[in-house]
């Protein structure tokens, strides 16, 4: 339950919006500078922060952003980290998966690319209270999904 003050200092909200823009990379180009653009929100301030929290990341990473923007022109964003799929491509060393899932195998990985990757995803703010089983099997489904076989070890 919102307490009263919470209530009170609430904004009203003007829009929420989702993009994927590369780490390290936010310009005030397309995609990000019509989207924020039409909401009348500081372009530059929101390059400079997404660039900033992004840095750790290799350049060209696809992430995830979820910005609010307010009826007073603030805004407010997160930073997930990349898509599941994007790491297993990643670490598989493929382009994209199996077109035929259940028939044709697209790559193989071991059980320890499924644990590092749960250890990365672990720190979004959507994973944060899942335990690390339930993060690896997500993966592992998402893995089978793609055409990508789990092995206990490679050899």
């Amino acid at each position: 339950m919102a307490t009263l003050k919470e209530i009170l200092t609430r904004r009203p909200v003007a829009a929420t919006i989702r993009l994927t823009v590369p780490a390290g990379g936010a310009r005030p180009a397309p995609p990000v500078g019509p989207a924020l653009g039409q909401y009348r929100l500081n372009l530059m301030a929101f390059c400079k922060d997404f660039n900033a929290r992004t840095q750790k990341y290799k350049p060209d990473t696809p992430m995830a952003v979820t910005i609010t923007a307010f009826k007073d022109n603030t805004f407010e964003f997160t930073v997930k980290s990349p898509k599941v799929s994007w790491y297993l491509k990643k670490a598989a060393g493929v382009e994209k998966g199996s077109g035929r899932a259940g028939h044709v195998q697209a790559a193989t990985l071991s059980v320890r690319h499924v644990y590092e990757i749960a250890k990365v995803k672990q720190s979004d703010p959507f994973c944060q209270y899942m335990p690390l089983e339930s993060i690896c099997k997500s993966i592992i489904g998402t893995a089978n999904t793609m055409g990508i076989k789990i092995v206990k070890d490679l050899d």
